[in-house]
């Protein structure tokens, strides 16, 4: 573990009692740190505009259940994955998840600024939802619409398309390995 100053360690002593929970707080806080990094390094190597591909999932083992999200972005033109993604996020629901998966992609994909941005999803009631076709009736739900609304006016274009579970098997992929290997959430814990 990160030796940190006297002064660091009381506090945390006093926010986190249990070791455990303060070398989890620490840990997470430079995973972000890294991943953030990281993303800025990915973000230079990306040209600006063109079309990217953001594949995204959301799922909880029992529904509600313990639920992760996973994204992909791809570029098509050169065949290559821009940036995947994948965080647990406590108990949701499936469909919770997804909008969930949607909208972190979606503040991925906003850092490389396509000029197209084709969002595909396997949950054809997210997709009906976001295209017009069918209402969305709960009342929890439509808080993530109207963020993924507000989200997708920074985009020159974005559409949203359904595609079979089996074509989203990279995004499912990092769902079921943020579930496997991920720790929970801090404020699950006490659950």
């Amino acid at each position: 573990m990160i030796k940190l100053p006297a002064s660091l360690e009381k506090h945390l002593q006093e926010l986190f009692p249990k070791v455990r929970e303060r070398e989890k707080f620490v840990a997470d806080i430079l995973r972000d740190a890294l991943d953030s990094h990281e993303g800025v390094e990915e973000e230079q190597n990306v040209s600006v505009g063109g079309t990217l591909h953001l594949f995204s999932d959301g799922g909880s083992r029992g529904n509600p259940g313990q639920s992760a999200i996973g994204i992909v972005l791809e570029d098509p033109t050169r065949g290559q994955i821009v940036r995947e993604h994948m965080e647990r996020i406590g108990i949701e629901t499936n469909n919770v998840a997804e909008y969930r998966a949607l909208i972190e992609g979606l503040k991925i994909a906003k850092r490389y600024h396509p000029n197209r941005l084709v969002c595909h999803l396997d949950s054809e009631l997210i997709v009906k939802q976001l295209n017009g076709e069918y209402k969305v009736r709960v009342p929890t739900l439509k808080i993530f619409f109207d963020e993924i609304a507000e989200l997708i006016e920074e985009f020159p274009f974005a559409s949203f398309v359904h595609i079979p579970r089996g074509d989203n098997f990279r995004a499912d992929a990092l769902v079921n390995k943020a579930l496997d290997t991920l720790p929970m959430p801090h404020y699950e814990r006490g659950k």
